[in-house]
């Protein structure tokens, strides 16, 4: 059974050149790209996106990293979409991520890690839904 899930592509990541790799790898692992757009954040949209951190003490560095260059966004569609993306990523501290995942791959630190994957499928229509309407789907 196949289901969906929301990834983002960091600045770091598309400022280091990674995107085309990186989309590559997420094909190669059997997802498929439903919808797909590059854009650059606004300091509200990251806010809002990030809101459930807002009280956390890195949220403003956060927000100001997310701003800081473009995105890519995306909905992939694959087999227990979720939890194969997460292992496909890696941990979110890339020197303890697994050989060959993303982050291990492309990250350059915890805070500048390459991509984010959602961490549930609620979690993963919640922020499709932020970045896509049902319209940019197909």
């Amino acid at each position: 059974m196949t289901n969906k899930t929301f990834t983002m592509i960091k600045p770091d990541a598309v400022a280091n050149g990674h995107t085309g790799n990186i989309i590559n790898d997420i094909i190669a692992a059997g997802f498929k790209i439903e919808a797909m757009k590059y854009l650059q954040l606004t300091q509200a949209q990251a806010e809002a996106f990030y809101a459930v951190h807002s009280e956390r003490p890195f949220f403003r560095d956060l927000v100001n990293f997310m701003i800081s260059g473009p995105i890519v966004a995306a909905i992939l569609e694959g087999e227990n979409a979720v939890e194969n993306f997460r292992n496909l990523i890696g941990a979110t501290n890339p020197a303890n991520a697994a050989e060959g995942t993303i982050r291990k791959k492309y990250a350059v630190s915890i805070d500048a890690n390459a991509i984010h994957g959602s961490d549930s499928d609620e979690n993963a229509a919640i922020e499709g839904n932020f970045f896509f309407s049902s319209f940019e789907r197909f």
